[in-house]
């Protein structure tokens, strides 16, 4: 489609250079009867200085503020880190603050269809400057070179800078563009909300901002990249705007447009200013006698091995694919819309998106692999100014270096979920590598077992489910060593405490196989026990394991569809009066309670439950009820 000249002069955009920093002038006096100063929020404003590097790869759009909403959903923690409130705030919304809030991030983009029909809009509400939707490679449409895709439903708020760190800032639900993949298949401009076809709309539903809200906090806080929800506006009607904030939300697709387009100038600056960004940000450290690409490259494929490792042993489905547009590029986790969290390894599960299915769990590492050989293609393209067939990249040494890292750091993250510290696992993998691979293939051999039914239906797309929840073994397995002096438990035990509840009748039988696996998943587990016994006694490190084992693998860890329930109940809530002024502590509540960390965590959610209000302990009890219903689940 061709792109439209959104430059009318009363939307003209503002050039200025790129924002500077701006200290608070935020008073520490938050009681009642004094106003607080937004004044940060102010910086938000539409500019971004990746359409001033990369102008011509973007779709400039007048917004208009709508004026309406109720902030139901305010992250305060992120909000403090990124300076936009000062760090002593309550987490308490007030009424100056959601009007900021309203009137900074309540806005729609005035499309090219209310141009053609020459709508008009009340100067007033009518943003200054021009904001941002970006191009970028994406499976949904026909074209595979990134002219017709990018952000369909979501613009560009701008930048923020505090503490030395730059966060970029973006709005889902803020109108359809002309990028949208519905736009694109039907050939013409589209109406914010209208119901012609999928990705069409320009809307977000808010059950998915929730959702989004929760899943993100909790895999920040177990140290897994992503981007996070600023806020959540109701608009009502089941629609809202999300805002999401990350120190980097430019993706691989982002990149790879230019290198399918050979566009060499494009593709080296989106490069420097992604290597820049992470430079700033301080989450790359650059030796200056090195090349910048070389220690690219290095980066990335230390990033994406240790990213996508975690994600195969966790069990998070992200659906990698080869536009690298449902994922960072600096390794993490972006779009909500597919992302899952199973109890067991269900890597046979595949998401429906209507006219495909994705990629399994067992599929991200190969894809990841792929996104690494464009890297590759594109850097040898910078550093050489010709560009070669992906193809001819399919054995280089780089890619076995992926291959080494993803492995290494796989097998620490099994090590970490058994519940060794630290100092334990490093010993492991650098003096006993070969009894921990030995482990690791017996305990593939039990996760990796499915049901003897045929791949079923389910919501969102197929699945033939895991037999075998490997997290309960792991939580339960030490204790019972224990209290059997450190000799192999009888398996008929140990297979009751791990069956599934997906699991058949017919899967539910006990055979010798699984007596003599069992038996020697045993021996070799506590082989690892003793090898890490060297200065303290096997009892003492079979009960640290079982101190951390028990937080990590808590039963009620939330999966995918343990967060789909939550967030229906707290819609069906609202709908039955719950207070929208509630939601915010049941999420936070809800998130706390995730927070599966030793050093952090506890093990017991009934001590969670101590330190709530009786209403809210009430509200999170069920709340964990049902992530412990699902947690064998997709």
């Amino acid at each position: 489609m061709k792109k439209r000249n959104l430059t009318a002069t009363k939307f003209k955009h503002d050039k200025t250079d790129h924002l500077k920093e701006v200290p608070f002038r935020l008073k520490r006096d938050f009681s009642e009867n004094k106003r607080i100063s937004y004044e940060r929020f102010d910086l938000i404003n539409g500019k971004h200085p990746w359409q001033e590097c990369l102008k011509d790869q973007v779709v400039l759009y007048p917004v208009r503020e709508l004026g309406k909403g109720k902030v139901t959903y305010f992250n305060y923690n992120l909000a403090k880190e990124m300076g936009l409130i000062h760090k002593d705030h309550p987490n308490k919304m007030s009424k100056d603050l959601e009007q900021k809030l309203i009137k900074t991030f309540s806005i729609q983009i005035i499309n090219e269809y209310e141009q053609e029909k020459g709508i008009k809009f009340d100067p007033a509400i009518v943003k200054k400057n021009m904001y941002m939707a970006t191009r970028y490679l994406q499976l949904q449409h026909d074209s595979r070179s990134g002219k017709t895709s990018g952000d369909g439903r979501s613009i560009w708020n701008g930048y923020i800078q505090n503490n030395g760190k730059i966060w970029d800032i973006s709005s889902r639900g803020t109108g359809v563009t002309c990028l949208a993949p519905g736009a694109a298949e039907l050939g013409k401009n589209l109406q914010t909300g209208n119901n012609e076809i999928g990705y069409g709309c320009g809307q977000m539903e808010i059950d998915e901002l929730y959702a989004t809200a929760i899943s993100s906090e909790i895999f920040h806080a177990h140290k897994i990249k992503t981007e996070r929800v600023l806020l959540v506006i109701d608009l009502g009607k089941g629609v809202a705007i999300g805002v999401r904030a990350a120190p980097n939300l430019i993706r691989p697709a982002h990149i790879f447009l230019f290198s399918k387009q050979n566009d060499l100038a494009n593709l080296k600056k989106s490069i420097d200013y992604f290597i820049d960004r992470q430079i700033k940000n301080k989450e790359w450290n650059f030796k200056s006698h090195k090349n910048k690409y070389d220690q690219f490259i290095e980066h990335t494929i230390e990033k994406f091995a240790q990213f996508t490792s975690r994600l195969e042993i966790d069990y998070i489905f992200t659906w990698l694919d080869w536009d690298g547009d449902n994922v960072l590029a600096n390794a993490g986790i972006i779009d909500y819309g597919s992302i899952r969290q199973f109890g067991c390894r269900h890597d046979e599960y595949r998401y429906d998106d209507v006219d495909r299915l994705s990629t399994t769990l067992n599929e991200q590492k190969y894809k990841a692999r792929h996104l690494i050989q464009n890297f590759i293609q594109i850097i040898d393209y910078i550093k050489t100014g010709t560009k070669k067939n992906l193809n001819d990249y399919r054995t280089h040494s780089l890619l076995s270096q992926f291959d080494e890292k993803f492995k290494y750091y796989y097998l620490r993250q099994r090590l970490y979920n058994i519940g060794f510290q630290k100092n334990d696992m490093e010993y492991l993998l650098q003096q006993h590598l070969d009894d921990v691979s030995v482990f690791e293939k017996s305990f593939y051999y039990f996760e990796s077992i499915k049901t003897q039914r045929k791949a079923e239906e389910v919501a969102d797309g197929i699945n033939r489910p895991a037999i075998f929840n490997m997290r309960d073994l792991l939580r339960e397995l030490p204790l019972l060593l224990l209290k059997n002096n450190l000799l192999p438990v009888e398996p008929i035990e140990l297979f009751k405490i791990m069956i599934s509840s997906q699991a058949s009748s017919r899967d539910q039988k006990f055979t010798e196989i699984y007596r003599k696996k069992l038996l020697e998943f045993q021996k070799i587990y506590l082989q690892l026990i003793q090898k890490t016994s060297r200065k303290r006694s096997a009892v003492r490190v079979l009960k640290e394991v079982q101190n951390r084992s028990q937080i990590i693998n808590r039963a009620d860890r939330a999966t995918g569809n343990a967060i789909i329930t939550v967030v229906d109940k707290i819609i069906s809530g609202l709908k039955n009066g719950f207070p929208t002024e509630n939601i915010q502590t049941i999420i936070d509540n809800f998130v706390e309670a995730q927070i599966l960390v030793p050093e952090k965590g506890l093990a017991n959610p009934q001590d969670i439950l101590k330190r709530k209000s009786q209403e809210a302990k009430k509200l999170l009890f069920k709340l964990l009820k049902i992530t412990e219903d699902c947690k064998d689940e997709i």
